[in-house]
């Protein structure tokens, strides 16, 4: 018993909580006037129709009381002839008119009294629906502005959940064109290495194999400098060339060097 309460409770407050979310007071404000309206028109209906029935019996009761003075008439004439049986009828019949008239008028008094209660109610009611349709629409008047603002500043605010779609669709655009320049790059790249024909005949198969060999030619240039300034070129050193200065020089010294060896020579001789 307490889990299903519980769970009742449960229910009734999430409906409580969608209704809520649901209803417009607007639409609230307009169906109460709606039925005071409906009210309204149901006591002039009653008012009509207590008229009607208060002019029926009006016209009843003439009707009654012609046939009453018409009686009295016969039974007047009945006397005359000495026809006292037929006038003692005729004011029979005019007694019994005459308790039907006083019903009649009971029943008239009461849809008097009737009448004359449903038009003061209707004109209270008539009242209360004109103040109630007067605060109504200051009522809503009130509420869309209060909902204007709050729309407002949810929007300033980025609240809005409005405001939040936009805010998806604008990273959802700029995550495609992002993708979609990177794509346009890779395809560029692709395209101007070789990888993949370009259709369009911007550069044929010779001159991309030509652009291919110049930037080997450039990348094996690149190289060599660097290798260069870090001493580590692959060139084999080689000698300066002898300058003219030089080879005097030597011959200099190579005939200073025969020279001494024939003097040596000759000494030994000598001696």
């Amino acid at each position: 018993m307490g889990v299903m309460k519980r769970l009742s409770g449960i229910m009734q407050a999430k409906a409580n909580k969608v209704l809520d979310k649901a209803e417009d007071p607007r639409e609230t404000l307009d169906l109460s006037y709606e039925k005071q309206m409906e009210l309204l028109q149901k006591v002039k209906r009653g008012i009509a129709d207590v008229a009607t029935s208060k002019k029926r019996i009006e016209l009843q009761a003439q009707q009654l009381q012609d046939q009453a003075n018409k009686l009295q008439d016969q039974a007047k004439q009945a006397l005359g002839q000495g026809r006292e049986d037929l006038a003692t009828e005729a004011l029979n019949r005019r007694a019994t008119i005459a308790e039907q008239l006083t019903g009649l008028e009971t029943q008239h008094k009461q849809l008097e009294t009737q009448e004359t209660t449903l038009v003061a109610q209707s004109q209270q009611l008539q009242a209360r629906v004109e103040a109630f349709r007067t605060q109504k629409e200051t009522m809503k008047a009130s509420y869309t502005a209060a909902e204007a603002q709050t729309k407002i500043n949810e929007a300033v605010s980025g609240l809005s959940e409005e405001m939040g779609d936009m805010g998806l669709s604008m990273q959802r655009a700029q995550d495609k064109i992002a993708n979609m320049q990177a794509r346009a790059s890779a395809m560029e790249e692709l395209t101007s290495s070789g990888a993949l024909p370009d259709i369009t005949g911007g550069t044929d198969p010779i001159q991309a194999e030509l652009n291919q060999t110049s930037r080997s030619a450039q990348v094996t240039s690149e190289l060599e400098s660097l290798k260069a300034e870090l001493g580590q070129s692959t060139a084999p050193q080689q000698l300066p060339a002898a300058t003219p200065a030089t080879e005097a020089e030597n011959t200099v010294a190579e005939n200073t060097v025969v020279e001494n060896t024939v003097a040596e020579n000759t000494g030994g001789e000598s001696s």
